[in-house]
């Protein structure tokens, strides 16, 4: 059962970002600009900044890799900061029951990933180390 819901919040997660990030590309002015004055400053901030490009090609890459399985950890580590913005949008900035949703699943499929691979998570989580300065360093285990 864990093994069904890793791999259906994988491609459902997968396949949502890659479409947010392809349909930027494909259907200029598409992107959803939120009911609220707050939600549609910000995407517009985004969008004037230039920065909101580097988001939908970060989307586009994470969206492959989670449809992959490949690099899953590193790709869970990096749509996290771009996923806790969307979950703010939807929560904080944008408001509804749709927002809502949405907001929710992206907590939901974020938690169900990371927690199968949450092994690889644990040695990041070291208080005090000692650094490895050498050419051949050592994995900790």
């Amino acid at each position: 059962m864990g093994k069904a819901i890793y791999h259906s919040s994988r491609i459902i997660f997968g396949l949502w970002w890659l479409y947010s990030g392809l349909m930027h590309f494909l259907v200029p002015g598409w992107q959803p600009m939120g009911q609220e004055p707050a939600a549609i400053a910000f995407t517009q901030a985004l969008i004037d900044s230039g920065l909101f490009e580097w988001i939908k090609i970060i989307e586009v890459i994470l969206g492959v890799t989670m449809l992959m399985n490949r690099w899953m950890p590193l790709t869970l580590i990096a749509l996290t900061p771009i996923n806790i913005v969307i979950i703010y949008w939807n929560f904080v900035l944008d408001y509804g029951v749709i927002e809502w949703v949405f907001g929710g699943l992206s907590v939901l499929f974020n938690i169900v990933l990371m927690w199968a691979w949450r092994a690889y998570y644990w040695p990041l989580l070291v208080f005090r180390g000692d650094a490895d300065y050498s050419l051949n360093p050592k994995v900790p285990r």
